[in-house]
């Protein structure tokens, strides 16, 4: 007898890198969020690469955290060991349903899984990846779709598209939006803003702000390029910062070699979590001017740092943003010219600043789990 008792799921946590990137994020706030309410909605169990071993013991304290053999670190390793051994783990622990939360799963894992699809730009923007990382990924969501039990994206654009391009049944996938952590993403004073200008060597100088993986369909050299002819004449021109990771995209270097010297433009790499809310909610904007996204973390988590949003309508951004961002597009000159409108009405970036923190809200982790746990409930049943 299984109705009415919580299932007892496995959650491959694995695929989490080290620099957690926008998988940690998901795979952190969804299991900060069910280590709230799991008492009453799940029966849970996590492998984790051994870095994060006290990390999901600490946030997990009503769940079984096993460590995963220390050769899945390596991505070829934890491919293959996905296949054999996380199967036989599901059956060690008793587990009635898998969770693979990054495109992949065993293909005979002895139980019902679920598997998260972030997004479907590897088939609509295909030009935005190498060969190799696009045709893994195109055959991983393929078969996924086909061998999954259910299926949970974080948006409805993300839902449609694997509808429109590979006709996956609507009837077994799940949509639960990504949420925000409330505690780590939020409005900074100006003492958590002046300690990033200093460590970013800013000074008292304003800036517009990126934060994100540096690879070609975040649209970064459009960015750069649509930046510096915002600025250029002003007499005391904003600089640029694009944080994050440092990603693939050579064009990156080719925009920053047009900049003209008088303006600044830092590329600090990754900064530190603590800092981020000083980071962003300390920007004149936060831009953000993807060519898609599966669901758009990074904009919310600017919006939860009450920093006016500039972004693309493009797939599910404006799930997230709605009216409470500011919109361009992707051409380096419309980008100029939403740029300087925005830098341009101090009471346009203050509306959309108050606009963007309340809508931030609206997302929490809480009730992405809630999905999750009506999807492994179905996938069991």
């Amino acid at each position: 007898m299984t109705a009415g008792r919580p299932p007892r799921v496995l959650i491959d946590a694995t695929s989490v890198p080290a620099d957690r990137g926008g998988v940690g994020r998901y795979v952190d706030g969804l299991l900060g969020a069910l280590g709230r309410v799991c008492g009453s909605g799940v029966d849970l169990a996590v492998v984790s690469l051994r870095t994060d071993l006290e990390r999901y013991t600490r946030m997990l304290p009503g769940a079984e955290v096993i460590p995963a053999p220390a050769a899945v670190a390596h991505r070829p390793a934890r491919l293959a060991w996905e296949q054999t051994g996380l199967p036989l783990l599901a059956q060690q622990v008793g587990a009635e349903v898998l969770h693979s939360p990054f495109y992949t799963c065993p293909l005979r894992a002895g139980c019902p899984v679920t598997v998260t699809v972030h997004d479907a730009t590897f088939f609509t923007e295909p030009e935005h990846y190498d060969k190799s990382r696009r045709t893994f990924f195109r055959s991983a969501i393929k078969t996924s779709l086909r061998r999954a039990d259910r299926v949970i994206v974080p948006s409805k654009a993300t839902r449609d598209e694997l509808i429109r391009l590979l006709d996956a049944d609507p009837t077994r996938i799940d949509v639960a939006y990504h949420g925000v952590d409330q505690a780590a993403f939020h409005a900074p004073s100006e003492e958590e803003k002046a300690r990033v200008r200093a460590r970013l060597g800013l000074g008292s100088s304003s800036y517009v702000a990126f934060l994100g993986a540096k690879e070609p369909r975040k649209n970064v050299p459009n960015l750069i390029r649509g930046w510096a002819r915002a600025v250029a004449d002003r007499e005391n021109p904003p600089a640029l910062v694009i944080a994050g990771g440092q990603g693939h995209d050579d064009d990156i270097d080719r925009a920053v070699a047009e900049v003209p010297s008088h303006l600044r433009l830092l590329r600090p790499g990754y900064l530190r979590y603590a800092d981020l809310p000083g980071f962003l909610g300390g920007a004149l904007v936060a831009a953000y001017p993807s060519y898609g996204e599966g669901f758009g973390l990074p904009i919310l988590e600017a919006m939860a740092c009450a920093a006016p949003v500039l972004t693309t309508p493009r797939l599910s951004l404006p799930e997230v943003g709605g009216d409470a961002v500011a919109y361009t597009s992707e051409d380096p000159d419309q980008i100029a010219t939403d740029l300087t409108a925005l830098l341009d009405d101090e009471q346009r970036r203050l509306s959309l600043a108050k606009a963007g923190f309340d809508r931030a809200k609206e997302f929490t982790w809480e009730s992405s789990a809630e999905v999750h746990i009506a999807a492994w409930s179905r996938a069991r049943s």
